[in-house]
């Protein structure tokens, strides 16, 4: 079966990547604090800060700042700001609260991808698509000259045969970069992999592949809205600059990949009419598979028992959320990290929120062909510190 993960003509800035590097533009969308202290450290140095559009400023005009994007882009490479390496793929060391992530960067083939649920393409979203989040996305990208990835791959390889071997032949490899990340972001290492080792990288990716119909190799850990963005501006635009994207892949066995669960607070709800409904048409038989529920409410907890209709718990219940919102949409959702959060915020009147079993690693490949892609907000991987921080750069246009 063929698939396409490659080196390809990167860039990287010559100088300064502590201030040239900051984190993906989908973290502290709530913080404007963190990004005026980005702000504050990069102050006139070149960096990546100023050629993307953090999702805090989103609005319904971006115009402004897009143009100011597409401007800086420009200055970038009229100022030699960039150094030019062709045929590159960057074996990644990242460390980050005590653990050290290993990741491979280079380029994918959009046509190997497919963010549609019931997709049989061997690169897939792990989560739903949000349409209504792509065009906005579009408009930045569109006219870019320049992409960097903050799209993360991930491959299920529990053999652990094609990105760890490569830990112990970095030494032969030249340095791309070395340094902190700004704002605890941790320690990063870059190292170009040669030309012969990329090719024992691509044999054992294919390796991973089994030759069923329902085949998988790469599915997206973190960036899905990205990368379908990219979809959208080579279905616009089918160049061969935009056919390809860059990305960094990661094995789900990483000891350093953790998947937390995120829960659902739902507010202004009439509880007993959700949960009256929700328990009659998840109603248990002889013979159902189950799921439990523990449902927190100003009076307390209560555990719960429901037919299974999704491989994980998250997917019963979202299914079943966003059809009681269409019908209520007085009532207001919010995705929640950690127990005593939901514990805290079900303390008003009115509010309901579901703690239940989170996704295993090893779950996530078996769900995604089965229930193709899942709810969103199933799972996090990690911290918004531990997310991708944006370092290299592929010319587009």
């Amino acid at each position: 079966m063929k698939y396409h993960f490659e080196g390809t003509s990167m860039l990287l800035p010559k100088e300064g990547f502590e201030k040239w590097s900051v984190v993906a533009c989908d973290q502290y969308t709530s913080e404007q604090k963190y990004w005026d202290d980005v702000k504050a450290i990069v102050g006139d140095s070149p960096s990546a800060l100023n050629i993307i559009l953090p999702e805090i400023y989103l609005s319904d005009d971006n115009s402004e700042r897009i143009a100011s994007i597409n401007s800086y882009m420009e200055k970038y490479l009229n100022e030699d700001v960039f150094e030019t390496y062709d045929d590159a793929m960057i074996y990644v060391e990242r460390e980050s609260n005590g653990t050290k992530r290993l990741g491979i960067v280079g380029v994918i083939d959009l046509e190997d991808y497919d963010y549609n649920k019931g997709t049989s393409a061997l690169i897939r979203a792990t989560e739903q698509t949000v349409l209504e989040r792509i065009p906005p996305r579009v408009a930045i990208r569109k006219d870019a000259l320049l992409e960097m990835p903050h799209v993360m791959l991930l491959i299920d390889d529990k053999e652990r045969k094609v990105i760890e071997p490569l830990k112990d032949k970095k030494a032969q490899f030249d340095t791309a970069y070395n340094f902190d990340l700004m704002q605890g972001g941790g320690h990063i290492e870059g190292y170009f992999i040669d030309k012969d080792t990329q090719t024992k990288v691509q044999d054992a990716l294919e390796s991973l592949l089994s030759g069923s119909d329902n085949d998988m190799l790469f599915a997206v850990g973190d960036g899905n809205h990205s990368l379908a963005t990219a979809k959208e501006c080579y279905r616009q635009n089918p160049s061969e600059l935009n056919r390809y994207a860059l990305v960094e892949i990661v094995n789900i066995h990483d000891a350093s990949i953790e998947f937390e669960p995120i829960y659902r607070v739902m507010f202004n709800i009439d509880t007993q009419d959700f949960m009256q409904k929700f328990l009659e048409s998840h109603a248990v038989s002889s013979g159902d598979n189950t799921q439990d529920f523990e449902c927190v409410t100003k009076d307390g907890k209560e555990f719960i028992t429901v037919k299974a209709t999704a491989e994980l718990p998250v997917g019963t219940l979202q299914v079943f959320i966003d059809e009681y919102l269409k019908e209520h949409p007085e009532v207001k959702i919010d995705y929640i990290h950690g127990e005593d959060v939901v514990y805290d915020l079900c303390k008003e009147d009115n509010t309901l929120g579901f703690i239940f079993k989170g996704m295993g690693k090893s779950d996530l490949f078996p769900a995604v062909k089965s229930d193709g892609s899942l709810p969103r907000k199933t799972f996090s991987m990690g911290h918004a510190h531990d997310k991708r921080y944006y370092i290299e750069l592929r010319k587009i246009k």
